[in-house]
């Protein structure tokens, strides 16, 4: 150590003789230029953090297991746009109609970025899907691919349209609970199966028995991911967590239960391969695989890249809408006022035959109900995370490049100034006074926007429509005798998922 001191003491001697200066004046050198440095440091003009940050942590422990709640309330005290710290990054939350479409839609290309999280990033493969790559021509390429062949496959209405396909799954569905004669039953895997029917018949030309052994564990599959995935968002904040055992417990079962997905998705591409017909192409992996072979509309498109794809498909098409399906009959069962408004119209314009996509027109009231489910619990409160690609102002405060922000839908959908009484359930807010949907009003994005929309928007409306007024034209729903009601509130892994107890469903 004296050595050390000793060679540090002849090195500053020497400089001092070269450069002719005095100890003295040295030391006024040193210390103005370390005061140069510091004024003359850009200064960080980030939006104001919360109370509630500790070292290390940041805010995680406020932001406590509802983050979309805790959120919310935050910006009744520090604004629409505001930094927390997760970890030991500072991520820019956006809060209310005007700062969320200001970033997603008016000036979407400096936000269409993608944060590095780990998890999130493992689950769908750092980048090789479509939902976790960051803006550019891969993400273009792939995402404009995707969104034709799901056209082309029946995402749209009229000629070719997949409607009848949902339909005859509405039926299946409806036939399925009506076995149940009445008694209580838990409706989550029933309208998981039916959802994933449809995604399945798109994906992969196939659908499933109700009581399918191998779906019903790949189901419960995606249910598992995206509830651990939330509950194991430590190891996003800090990845070296993911060594350390009972703290990795949550992000490893994610891991596991999404491996048991991809598997089977493997297997699928597999056998399309050894069939494919170039002819005759049945569905979206028959698609893909011709585009590996071609390469002409996505470059450097491999089977793992629709892999991936296809995952974000299966999980982005079956947890959402079935989880909007879920809410729907928890609000009505606690509404039976509401619930028998809606079945009156029902039976009014669509008597006895199954509904189709034509009456979506005829049924304001219905098409209000879900608009309202939408709006109290958006699926995704959160959305999916975005980065700046540049150099950004928002609301007088600079945003630099790469910074992730978290855009708050929550807080558009329970916004007093457009929605008076937020957490009450009233589908009239969606009806003009001529009784006509409202269909695109204000502070209101539940598939979020802009460049980062839900690829599957088109599809996810027709399903819930087809599906929600399938089954209260044939059940009224309400909750076992001498159980307490459902609880509104949710839990948050990826998706908002309702607290779904057991429901009896009395056929009609």
């Amino acid at each position: 150590m004296a050595t050390i001191v000793g060679w540090i003491t002849e090195s500053v001697w020497e400089i001092l003789q070269i450069s002719g200066l005095t100890l003295q004046s040295f030391l006024v050198f040193c210390t103005a230029f370390t005061l140069a440095c510091f004024l003359l440091k850009p200064r960080r003009n980030l939006p104001p953090y919360p109370a509630g940050r500790v070292p290390i942590l940041g805010h995680l422990l406020a932001l406590g297991r509802a983050p979309h709640l805790k959120l919310t309330a935050w910006r009744r005290q520090y604004g629409d746009v505001f930094t927390v710290r997760m970890g030991m990054e500072d991520v820019v939350v956006l809060n209310g109609y005007a700062a969320v479409k200001d970033a997603l839609v008016d000036r979407s290309e400096l936000f269409a970025s993608r944060p590095p999280m780990y998890l999130f990033d493992a689950m769908l493969g750092f980048g090789k899907d479509i939902a976790s790559v960051s803006w550019g021509t891969e993400f273009r390429q792939r995402k404009r691919f995707a969104t034709a062949l799901l056209k082309n496959l029946g995402m749209k209405v009229g000629t070719g349209s997949i409607e009848e396909k949902i339909r005859e799954e509405a039926s299946c569905l409806r036939n399925r609970i009506a076995e149940y004669g009445g008694e209580p039953f838990d409706i989550a895997h029933d309208i998981t199966v039916a959802v994933a029917n449809v995604i399945c018949a798109m994906l992969m030309g196939k659908r499933y028995d109700y009581q399918d052994e191998t779906f019903r564990e790949l189901a419960e599959a995606v249910v598992t991911a995206t509830a651990e995935a939330g509950a194991g968002q430590i190891i996003g904040v800090f990845p070296f967590l993911r060594f350390v055992p009972v703290v990795n417990r949550s992000g490893t079962k994610a891991l596991e239960e999404v491996c048991k997905v991809q598997n089977a998705l493997k297997e699928e591409i597999s056998r399309h391969r050894e069939n494919l017909d170039r002819e005759n192409t049945r569905d979206f992996i028959d698609f893909c695989l011709l585009e590996v072979e071609k390469q002409e509309k996505v470059e450097g498109l491999t089977e793992e890249n629709i892999m991936y794809v296809g995952q974000d498909l299966f999980f982005g098409g079956i947890e959402t809408t079935a989880n909007t399906l879920m809410w729907s009959l928890l609000y009505l069962t606690l509404n039976p006022d509401i619930q028998k408004k809606v079945q009156q119209e029902l039976d009014a314009v669509v008597g006895e035959s199954l509904p189709t996509l034509s009456h979506r027109s005829q049924l304001p009231y219905v098409n209000a109900c879900l608009l309202e489910v939408m709006r109290l619990r958006p699926i995704i409160p959160l959305a999916v995370p975005h980065a700046t690609s540049e150099m950004v102002e928002v609301q007088g405060y600079n945003i630099p490049k790469g910074t992730q922000i978290l855009p708050n839908l929550y807080s558009l959908h329970m916004d007093p100034a457009y929605w008076p009484d937020p957490d009450r359930f009233d589908p009239g807010r969606f009806l003009d006074s001529e009784g006509n949907v409202i269909n695109k009003p204000e502070s209101f994005m539940p598939f979020s926007g802009g460049r980062g929309v839900c690829l599957g928007e088109q599809l996810a409306r027709m399903e819930i429509f087809l599906f929600f007024s399938t089954l209260l034209q044939s059940f009224s729903f309400k909750t076992p005798e001498g159980a307490p009601p459902p609880t509104t509130d949710g839990v948050l892994g990826l998706t908002l998922r309702p607290h779904l107890s057991k429901l009896c469903a009395m056929p009609r």
